[in-house]
């Protein structure tokens, strides 16, 4: 398996790299959550999670990935973010 080490290097590195995006992206989520709370503007808006989604799978497809795939992966990560959003408006009343 020592053939395979150098490809998992690669791999473990673009995995951090995701985790790091990941983690700018909630970041900005919770800067979001408390400008919905002080403006009165609830966690979850149906039609931006929709858009959201779909622009994923849209640029998944024009870079050659399965847009499937990518829808998948936003479905749940908005999701994530949502919640995220309604717990820190729940807990900021």
């Amino acid at each position: 398996m020592e053939i395979l080490k150098p490809y998992r290097a690669k791999i473990d590195a673009i995995d951090d790299q995701i985790i790091d995006l990941l983690m700018q992206r909630l970041v900005i989520v919770h800067e979001v959550a408390a400008l919905k709370k002080e403006h009165g503007i609830p966690a979850v808006l149906p039609d931006r999670v929709a858009e959201v989604i779909e622009r994923c799978g849209m640029r998944a497809k024009e870079k050659g990935l399965d847009p499937i795939l990518a829808k998948t992966l936003y479905t749940e990560i908005v999701r994530y973010c949502c919640d995220l959003e309604n717990e820190f408006i729940k807990n900021h009343e």
